[in-house]
């Protein structure tokens, strides 16, 4: 794939807009295009509904399938990951997008990369320190590939101040929004600042003197702290010269100005100003002449051995501790601290110059996201929207008689979270409601969803949650909630040892006229309501018996024991979906290879498994066409001569975070729809319980397809395209094009 390649080529001229609701009526079929050769004379056809025209043929010569596996085919997985941090960093220097929305994406990106620091760093040291050697596809060296994502990171860094200094700074400040430095105050405003450190701070602050009885302290993981330099005697006639200032997360890091002081109308001030400028009250009768900010980022991957642990819950518990004073593997110091105290530093933290980030403003941007919470400069926002509700939904009373009439399909955040939320508040007061099943991965502070649960439970219904303890960083809320269901007497189960529950499924058992029927609900994302606001998803609520079966048997083999049941229409991870997605995507290449059409489209959040990249590159070679849209990792590389010349690779950076992922073959002319909750990852696919099932309905897979694959290949605003050596050249629009941006497009459909 190439920058100047026709982005539209694929798309159909002059096809209807993406339908607005469930009930728009589907278009009628056009006529397959006419098909054509390649020049490896196998024939290839786009799918006949879709009508998407083809790509340049393959060419003659072709890696053997041997050498599909080769380590030159893949991309690291590590660098991917930072190339799409580099992407929300673009989005912060996107001058055509609010202001304040440009800040948040620089602070998006700060926290991005802090979890990539516990996370991805923190295993390569591991693997490092343990000699484990190359673990994935691309087989380079951890040691290669921590000095290559040091020099990455660093570069991606300095950027980040550069673009807050020289670009987001000038432009809040010229609407009105001011960061003071100290070196700025006023009078009045500098006693003002002090009046609120000795009310507010300083009494929660505790400065720890290092000397023989008080060796350097356990810094919190990513906490703010200073390394203050003292001269002169305590009361004690102690004269060590260093202390350690460690600030609560209680206080917050960004401080607004009452308006009367300020000349701007939005002033605010940074916590590590405030400290910084008073911190010499904290030591009484000693002179401070260095206080410097730093912060030290640690391992945060929590272990608990699975095969030896009986309670999950109980283990996890001990474990949590040990995240907030893992292994230092990132050290960063504002670039003015002098060399000797960054060596002391280093020294105390074990860590290489290498780990060390000398930044040049505030250490740790993400704070930053304070004047965007606390501003009401909605003006300097994204404009606010109000989700769509089907028109369906609307017509019937009763949310159990719209699904039992057909498929209800939602898209968030473009259309209500509410309809999840109805079905869980009918069916916890509805006389014909046996139970309810659910599983809980992040559900978030206050859920609704939770509270839809406990008053099921309160009302009799026998409720049962799968809570996913193991649910990265959401560990902590996860146990509370559990421990919260199981007071009311919800049964609890914590899924399977050695394979985290991440699939996304609601199923509500209703005796109706004396037989039960099942209604689900399938989707691609948490039972969040907050990230339903933010995160592009696609949910179906259903009342398919086989489908309600399929659900049914998901939940005995999570709660009981035995045999996996054999899945009429639903694929499941790690039983049956791996193999279903390599056998429909070898039958697409033996299709192409037969002369018949064949088409793979595919959207997701991650793609890196290997044995799937490969089918796919076998795809491609024989003349299927592959188009994939990936937010953020990707280790295949697209466009490579004789090996990807079919794939195209899309990533979509924007207002919304693209999460939904979604399958398409062609099946010769079936035209298979999946939605899932699964990545292609190894994890994904081997080691968690995911789901993917199938979208039936005419009219919902129509929408699946406009509203979650073709639009984005319009998209000539937020795309980005991958290529063959691992870096994204944004799409434009060509001459005579109208700017077109699928998530707006999709609210204008889909929003009211």
């Amino acid at each position: 794939m190439t920058a100047s390649r026709d982005r539209d080529s694929d798309l159909p001229g002059g096809a209807p807009e993406i339908a607005a609701a469930d009930d728009a009526p589907a278009p009628a079929p056009a006529p397959a295009k006419p098909s054509k050769r390649t020049k490896s004379g196998s024939l290839h056809v786009a799918a006949s509904r879709a009508h998407w025209g083809g790509l340049p043929a393959a060419p003659t010569t072709a890696p053997a399938a041997e050498d599909l596996s080769a380590p030159e085919n893949f991309i690291n997985r590590e660098l991917s990951l930072l190339e799409f941090n580099r992407r929300v960093l673009m989005q912060a220097k996107d001058q055509s997008l609010p202001v304040l929305e440009r800040l948040r994406f620089l602070a998006i990106c700060s926290s991005n990369l802090d979890e990539f620091f516990e996370i991805r760093v923190a295993g390569l040291k591991e693997k490092i320190t343990y000699d484990l050697g190359w673990t994935g596809p691309d087989r380079t060296p951890p040691r290669e590939i921590l000095r290559k994502v040091s020099e990455r990171a660093h570069g991606l860094v300095a950027e980040q101040y550069r673009v807050l200094d020289d670009e987001i700074r000038p432009a809040l400040e010229a609407e009105g929004i001011e960061a003071l430095r100290h070196t700025g105050w006023t009078q009045r405003q500098k006693q003002w600042i002090q009046r609120y450190f000795r009310s507010e701070a300083l009494p929660i602050l505790t400065p720890i003197a290092i000397d023989p009885a008080h060796p350097f302290p356990k810094v919190l993981n990513k906490g703010l702290s200073f390394l203050v330099e003292l001269e002169g005697k305590d009361a004690y006639g102690r004269a060590s010269g260093v202390a350690v200032v460690q600030v609560p997360r209680s206080l917050p890091r960004v401080v607004r100005l009452p308006r009367s002081l300020s000349r701007a109308p939005h002033t605010y001030v940074l916590l590590t100003s405030i400290i910084q400028e008073h911190v010499g009250e904290l030591f009484p009768g000693m002179h401070v002449y260095g206080c410097h900010q730093f912060r030290i980022t640690r391992n945060s991957d929590l272990w608990v051995d699975e095969e030896e642990v009986e309670n999950l819950l109980h283990a996890l518990k001990g474990e949590l501790p040990s995240r907030r004073y893992g292994e230092a593997v990132r050290l960063e110091v504002h670039e003015n601290c002098p060399e000797e105290m960054v060596a002391y530093l280093r020294q105390e933290t074990r860590l290489a110059e290498d780990d060390v980030y000398r930044v040049n403003g505030p250490v740790n941007l993400h704070r930053l996201s304070g004047i965007y919470d606390h501003s009401d400069r909605d003006d300097l926002k994204y404009t606010p929207f109000l989700p769509g509700l089907a028109k369906r939904l609307r017509r019937h009373k009763s949310i159990f008689e719209a699904i039992k009439r057909r498929d209800v399909l939602l898209h968030h955040p473009y259309q209500q979270f509410s309809p999840i939320l109805d079905l869980l508040r009918e069916a916890a007061t509805d006389p014909d409601v046996i139970a309810l099943k659910m599983t809980l991965y992040r559900v978030g502070d206050k859920s609704p969803v939770v509270e839809a649960l406990l008053d099921a439970a309160r009302h009799g219904k026998e409720v049962t949650a799968l809570v996913e303890l193991r649910a990265r960083f959401d560990e902590e809320a996860n146990i509370d909630l559990a421990t919260r269901l199981e007071e009311v007497g919800v049964n609890v189960v914590y899924g399977i040892v050695g394979y985290k529950a991440h699939t996304k499924l609601l199923m509500i058992v209703r005796r109706e006229r004396g037989r039960i029927r099942r209604y689900v609900h399938c989707g691609t994302g948490n039972y969040h309501a907050g990230t339903a606001r933010a995160y592009t998803d696609f949910g179906l609520m259903t009342a398919d018996a086989e489908i309600g079966e399929d659900v049914h048997h998901i939940f005995m083999q999570l709660t009981g024991l035995g045999k996996a049941a054999k899945l009429q229409k639903l694929l499941q991870s790690p039983f049956t979906l791996h193999k279903g997605l390599l056998r429909m995507i070898r039958q697409e290449a033996k299709n192409a290879r037969a002369g018949k059409p064949a088409r793979i489209m595919a959207k997701m959040n991650s793609l890196s498994e290997p044995e799937t990249i490969q089918a796919l590159y076998a795809a491609s070679q024989a003349g299927v066409q592959i188009d994939l849209v990936i937010r953020g990792i990707c280790c295949l590389r697209p466009g490579v001569p004789g090996l990807s010349d079919n794939i195209r690779v899309r990533s979509i950076v924007g207002r919304f975070l693209e999460h939904h992922r979604v399958y398409y073959f062609h099946a010769g002319g079936k035209e298979l729809v999946f939605c899932s909750s699964a990545d292609w990852m190894s994890r994904n696919l081997k080691r968690r319980v995911e789901q993917a099932f199938p979208v039936l309905d005419a009219k919902a897979k129509l929408r699946v397809l406009r509203e979650g694959l073709e639009i984005y290949w319009r998209d000539n605003q937020q795309a980005w395209d991958l290529q063959s050596d691992g870096s994204y050249v944004r799409a434009a629009a060509k001459a005579g094009d109208e700017p077109y941006c699928s998530q707006r497009r999709l609210l204008e459909l889909l929003a009211r």
